[in-house]
């Protein structure tokens, strides 16, 4: 029986529960059969240019900075080698949300690309993962009937083995994490020191292993499914519009068996006997699904678009004579009307809000100082009298956000009289180091001054102005 066939109000009970878990509540375990096709290949490519993007980014440097970095304890932001410091957080939050919005105009126009294609959570489990499942468990239908059999030897040391793998695995991805976290010289530091020496960070080393271990040994695609937020808001954002990986009903149905008949028929060129479609009901797209659903019954919150199913049907459509693309990266418009309608006004507007973000991080991006000065009066000071004048005494700090040394000198602009003395010396900032120091204000003849006064200085570097600060200067009389 095709859906076709089925009474219109059951056509969505499939949604009533998850493929995955039963109506009582107990786990279904998925078994997934490795699918191969072009799909397939190509996100293999993918996935090795992303884990080996992961795996290097945290040993790279960039002038002295690590590729990527994201240790939000101290505020320690590094991407693809320019750092953020804790003055250009505004802009780490707007790139958040440019990234957010990114995901959520992608998602209305091509569905959940991020999920079969890039996130970490699919790329480890369909290609590290699973693989080692197939290769020391053997088949979907050998794991199935290994795991409800009894423990013998063969089973032992399988189960031994593939676990103690995934351990080590998630060790690995779980010191990766840390590299991003807390910067790679110092995770290398604390290796080459041993643990007993740095044991604060044991425990949550140890805590991200055995989440990793526990996500892709056991929970696996129930992260996607439950956990993950962005299932859920996808479905929001998706359409009868979005290009997603889609059945053809149209083609498709009827569905049915295939039989020698059908054969003789598609080899005649003619059409199935009885007005069957295209689908010969052959299971295969459900048997390769990482979640256990039928694409058949239509876009599925449990469908991450992995296109597992777009290769399985592809060979199977190629064995049987018949036109690939039964299933395949298309709109449910497209498959009704025969032409698909991408650029609604819902996706200008996405797309619009998208562009103005995305020309506001340009902007602020290309209007970023790479001298950042903050000058302030010394707390618990006032003023002194000294045979110049009066004097007030300031703290400095300066981040060259650079990767050139700059030579720094302070000139008073106004007023024009005042005599700057530093106390630390600031001739010269290393590029991407923050200097602290102090230095005095003299103001001649300003004994009679009462109160507070502006004063101008101007941070110079080989002869041309890079900051200007404004900062009070207090006067006084004895």
């Amino acid at each position: 029986m095709s859906i076709i066939d089925v009474p219109i109000e059951d056509h969505e009970s499939y949604r009533n529960e998850l493929a995955s878990i039963s109506i009582d509540g107990r786990r279904k375990w998925i078994y997934a059969r490795q699918p191969n096709g072009k799909y397939t290949r190509s996100r293999a490519i993918v996935a090795t240019i992303l884990l080996a993007f992961l795996a290097i980014s945290p040993f790279v440097k960039v002038h002295g900075h690590q590729f990527m970095l994201l240790n939000i304890m101290e505020r320690q932001f590094v991407f693809f080698g320019l750092p953020f410091w804790p003055n250009d957080f505004y802009l780490v939050a707007l790139v958040f949300i440019t990234v957010v919005i990114t995901l959520v105009v992608s998602t209305a126009i091509v569905g959940r690309i991020w999920c079969g294609w890039l996130c970490p959570q699919t790329i480890f489990l369909e290609f590290i993962f699973r693989r080692i499942e197939w290769w020391i468990d053997g088949t979907p239908v050998q794991q199935a009937q290994r795991r409800s059999g009894p423990w013998n030897t063969d089973r032992i040391w399988r189960t031994t083995l593939k676990q103690s793998i995934f351990f080590a695995i998630s060790f690995a991805i779980a010191n990766i994490f840390l590299a991003y976290l807390i910067s790679s010289d110092r995770l290398l530091l604390y290796i080459t020191e041993g643990p007993g020496h740095h044991a604060a960070i044991l425990f949550p080393l140890t805590a991200f292993t055995f989440v990793f271990y526990a996500v892709f040994a056991r929970f696996r695609e129930q992260a996607c499914l439950i956990v993950c937020p962005y299932g859920r808001y996808m479905s929001s954002l998706v359409d009868d519009n979005t290009i997603t990986v889609t059945y053809d009903t149209t083609r498709g149905e009827h569905r049915g068996k295939f039989t020698k008949a059908d054969k003789e028929a598609w080899h005649a060129g003619q059409a199935r006997p009885e007005g069957k479609g295209d689908c010969v009901d052959c299971h295969q797209c459900v048997t390769v699904c990482p979640t256990g659903i039928d694409i058949r019954n239509g876009i599925q919150l449990e469908c991450v678009a992995c296109t597992a199913c777009i290769d399985a049907c592809d060979e199977v459509m190629e064995k049987v004579g018949r036109p690939k693309g039964l299933i395949r990266y298309t709109s449910a418009t497209a498959v009704k009307n025969s032409v698909a309608k991408v650029c609604t006004t819902r996706i200008k507007a996405y797309v619009a809000v998208w562009v103005l973000l995305l020309i506001a991080v340009i902007v602020l991006f290309s209007l970023r100082e790479m001298l950042d000065v903050l000058v302030l009066r010394q707390e618990g000071t006032t003023w002194v009298k000294t045979p110049q004048g009066v004097a007030n005494f300031y703290r400095m700090q300066i981040i060259n956000k650079s990767d050139d040394e700059l030579p720094v000198e302070l000139v008073a602009v106004e007023p024009a009289n005042a005599i700057i003395t530093p106390i630390e010396s600031f001739e010269v900032i290393h590029g991407g180091h923050i200097a602290k120091g102090r230095f005095i204000v003299t103001i001649p003849g300003a004994d009679g001054m009462q109160g507070a006064m502006p004063i101008t200085i101007s941070i110079r570097s080989n002869g041309r102005e890079v900051k200007s600060v404004t900062t009070s200067f207090i006067g006084g009389s004895l």
